[in-house]
């Protein structure tokens, strides 16, 4: 994720000098002088670490981020055969995004904490190496009990290892490319989001969805030894105390807007996305075979659109997402036919593309001084809504119908524009973009 400006320059801990976050100055970058070196000599700095070293630091972390979300968000294009071959509705195989997306939740601010005085290294090779296990056990799994239990694993891996990661660009590259090595970093949230679930249907139309879980659980070993041979050892710079989250809440009227819109966008979007296979066959009478190859035509507007607002205003993106995301939900609710079904869900791509990397800047720019704890707090609700998304879907189309999760995913879009629009009009011109 990235944000126009915000995260190539990174704001000082009040009386740090330095970005929060940051290692020490001698972690990040070459250490000057020698032992022995005293007051008033003169010596060269001891050379740093090749600068390919960082970015492939860097590339390790980004295809954690991949790995992680993909695992998280797999079963949307998998729920019709899992339910099927295990015997629950529609709406009960959403539990399989409910869970990992409640955990991971919970688990962003209390790793995060809990983690403080842990090697980094160490603590994304085990949340790493969580989630791959999990998957691989979901894929032999003899019932729906069994699934659950790994995609609660899934939910922990997740929440940790998003809002550790969101801090490590800065102590990776040198601060004159931490803007452009966190883009890297956050971009695979929204790569994950509009790439590897349909990649992941694809499979399990082809192999069967055991395949496509087996599949992700060995894409998160091959990540665990690009994190081992890649990561050098990231001992913790800054330590992050509980009573710190809620103050943030109370004291910064811009960072509640940024958890409010999040947790608004991201609960509509997953109302109806978590149940789009059943929305455009029911509604729009797309043929099952053709629901993967549209899901990647979704994927590659999603990246567009990921793109496209990487580089505009936080709060004018947001603003323009929400609205456009409450016409279309409701119009594919409604719309019949394919030709209609297949460009709503592309222009849906295209708009929530923008989603992840705008929410990113918002945070930042409310809180310069604070974003390992502001990221906690969105990464938070962000997951909590991926589950509260889920969850509300899963009772409309079981208790209503189809239709109506995307319609009431509408009607959410609709507050979360109307939220941006408020804040923007009370707002500091110097607290968001």
């Amino acid at each position: 994720m990235t944000a126009s400006a915000a995260p190539g320059s990174p704001a000082p801990s009040p009386g740090s000098g330095r970005p929060s976050g940051s290692a020490p100055p001698h972690a990040a970058g070459s250490i000057p002088g020698r032992p022995g070196a005293g007051p008033g000599r003169a010596t060269a700095p001891a050379p740093g670490p090749a600068p390919w070293k960082g970015w492939a630091a860097v590339c390790a972390v980004a295809l954690g981020i991949f790995c992680l979300i993909t695992s998280e968000l797999l079963p949307v294009g998998l729920l019709t055969p899992v339910g099927a071959d295990l015997g629950v509705s529609d709406g009960t195989a959403g539990l399989m995004v409910t869970v990992p997306g409640l955990v991971a939740g919970f688990c962003a601010p209390l790793v995060t904490v809990g983690a403080g005085r842990l090697d980094r290294r160490l603590v994304l090779c085990v949340l790493i190496a969580l989630t791959a296990a999990a998957n691989l056990a979901a894929a032999v799994a003899p019932g729906f009990a069994v699934v659950l239990a790994a995609r609660l694993l899934v939910g922990v891996g997740v929440g940790g290892f998003w809002a550790i990661a969101g801090g490590l660009a800065v102590r990776l590259v040198p601060e004159r490319h931490v803007g452009r090595a966190t883009a890297l970093v956050f971009g695979g949230v929204p790569t994950a989001s509009v790439l590897g679930v349909p990649a992941g249907t694809l499979l399990g139309e082809l192999g069967g969805w055991r395949t496509a879980f087996a599949a992700v659980g060995v894409l998160g070993l091959v990540t665990l030894t690009a994190l081992v041979l890649l990561l050098p050892p990231l001992p913790p710079s800054r330590h992050i105390a509980f009573p710190e989250l809620p103050a943030l809440l109370r004291g910064n009227r811009a960072v509640r807007a940024g958890v409010v819109v999040t947790f608004l966008v991201v609960t509509g979007q997953f109302a109806a996305y978590t149940f789009v296979r059943p929305i455009l066959q029911d509604v729009s009478g797309i043929d099952a075979g053709f629901v993967s190859t549209l899901l990647l035509g979704y994927g590659v507007a999603g990246v567009a659109g990921n793109f496209l607002a990487g580089a505009r205003d936080a709060y004018r993106t947001l603003l323009v997402i929400s609205a456009a995301l409450a016409v279309i939900l409701a119009l594919i609710a409604v719309l019949p036919g394919p030709v209609a079904g297949s460009t709503l869900l592309l222009a849906w791509g295209l708009a929530y593309g923008g989603v992840s990397v705008s929410v990113q800047g918002w945070m930042i720019k409310a809180a310069p001084a604070a974003t390992e704890a502001a990221t906690s707090l969105m990464v938070a609700m962000f997951n909590l809504a991926i589950a509260a998304g889920a969850l509300f879907g899963g009772l409309a189309v079981d208790g209503i119908s189809a239709p109506a999760a995307p319609l009431g995913g509408a009607a959410l879009m609709l507050l979360s524009a109307v939220t941006v629009r408020a804040t923007a009009i009370r707002r500091r011109p110097d607290r968001l973009g």
